[in-house]
């Protein structure tokens, strides 16, 4: 298995119109394509391990979660600096997040 740091090659085969469709943002963006579709892949990648995070619960305690989601506690500085805080896949500057967290 390879330690995570060392580079790895990844083959892949695409239709001439997606490779040109990738090359161009990928040039809007002045990257190359190897780096462009890197980062879209795991950003796609993250976002699916993200949401497909399953946790059980009883009725009892589902009873319970549904009304914390219903009725959650007002912000506080704490929260609004963890909601800031960059993930470690985020390459925005904290607090730049391109959507509105907790106001």
């Amino acid at each position: 298995m390879a330690h995570a740091q060392e580079p790895v090659t990844i083959s892949i085969r695409a239709k001439a119109g997606q490779r040109d469709l990738i090359d161009q943002a990928a040039d809007r963006l002045g990257r190359s394509r190897s780096d462009f579709m890197l980062e879209a892949a795991c950003r796609q990648a993250e976002d699916v391990l993200l949401d497909q995070t399953y946790f059980a619960l009883d009725a009892k305690s589902f009873a319970a979660f549904q009304d914390m989601l219903d009725k959650p506690p007002a912000p506080t500085d704490r929260l609004r600096r963890t909601l800031k805080a960059r993930a470690p896949w985020d390459t925005a500057p904290a607090g730049k997040a391109t959507s509105s967290r907790v106001k």
